[in-house]
């Protein structure tokens, strides 16, 4: 087993595709191919399942990449030690629901790099594919909330796919709205202040189950929904439309939100939000970092870090 096997391997486990990963690392298909073969004939087991879709790891393939990141990390430690002329480029995935903070703490640590290559992924996603993202490891970490209507089929989930949800702080459900929406002029609002304005969602694809949904009190009827796929566009129909949607309240105006107001809804309800990874795996450095970042930002707004001892 060489270490570029691994290096190979990882990078067709972040891409997807042997295709894409042949470019990236300037070879050839056949040839790259050819060395993942080795390495599963070498270790005995089939490390990916190829289609013509792409790629994916094995179970076998999932436990493999475990130690693979690790012994990566290693080599790093060691080139950066030794041969600094050979760093091995940075690299940090995380995949979330769509929150301003999760990506507010995504641009203080690009910002914290002192390198010249880097390669970081933020994957703003449907929550299905968070917690593919985690199992197959594209991504170091995921970030959603857990409520009293999803928890118990959540937390079934997690124990399935070997996750680990670990807590970041509690919200009370704020509606948000652009400043123009009438709805600004009251300090709270209820579920019958909101009948006749449009409500916005995040579509969740195939699997549209209202436990993967980002919005609590996903299961009420609604006289208009709109589905969207992404936080640029839920903002302009909150402004558009004088459309609202239901958050944890955390609105970072230096990521362009200053035209939304979030209002507290009356409900008796929360949202526990936090991260979870893959039970096996022990975070990076960059990751840890990551995760002080967003602890950080979130008491910048008044919450408190739930405790996780």
């Amino acid at each position: 087993m060489r270490i570029q096997q691994l290096e190979y391997l990882e990078t067709i486990v972040r891409t997807g595709s042997i295709n894409e990963a042949a470019k990236q690392l300037y070879l050839t298909q056949p040839s790259l191919s050819n060395a993942i073969k080795e390495l599963e004939q070498e270790m005995g087991i089939t490390i990916l399942v190829r289609s013509k879709l792409g790629v994916s790891l094995t179970t076998d393939g999932r436990e493999f990449m475990i130690y693979a990141r690790q012994v990566l990390d290693q080599v790093q430690l060691l080139q950066g030690r030794y041969e600094k002329q050979i760093v091995r480029k940075q690299a940090f995935s995380v995949s979330a629901q769509h929150y301003a903070f999760v990506v507010h703490a995504f641009v203080q640590l690009i910002k914290t790099v002192n390198a010249d290559e880097y390669q970081f992924t933020l994957r703003e996603t449907e929550t299905e594919n968070i917690l593919s993202d985690i199992t197959s490891f594209k991504s170091e970490l995921g970030i959603l909330y857990l409520n009293n209507f999803n928890q118990q089929v959540m937390n079934k989930l997690f124990k399935e796919k070997d996750l680990v949800f670990t807590p970041l702080f509690k919200a009370l459900p704020h509606v948000f709205v652009g400043r123009q929406n009438p709805l600004t002029k009251k300090k709270r609002v209820n579920l019958e202040d909101l009948v006749d304005y449009p409500y916005l969602s995040y579509e969740q694809g195939d699997n549209n189950s209202f436990y993967f949904a980002e919005e609590i009190l996903s299961t009420l009827d609604r006289k208009k929904n709109i589905k969207v796929s992404d936080r640029a566009t839920i903002f302009n129909l909150m402004v558009g439309l004088n459309g609202y949607t239901i958050s944890s309240g955390i609105i970072s105006s230096e990521l362009n939100d200053d035209k939304i107001v979030a209002i507290p809804l009356d409900v008796d309800d929360s949202m526990t939000l936090g991260w979870i990874k893959h039970r096996q795996l022990e975070l990076s450095p960059i990751a840890k970092s990551y995760l002080e970042m967003l602890k950080e930002h979130i008491r910048g707004y008044g919450f408190e870090i739930i405790d996780e001892k």
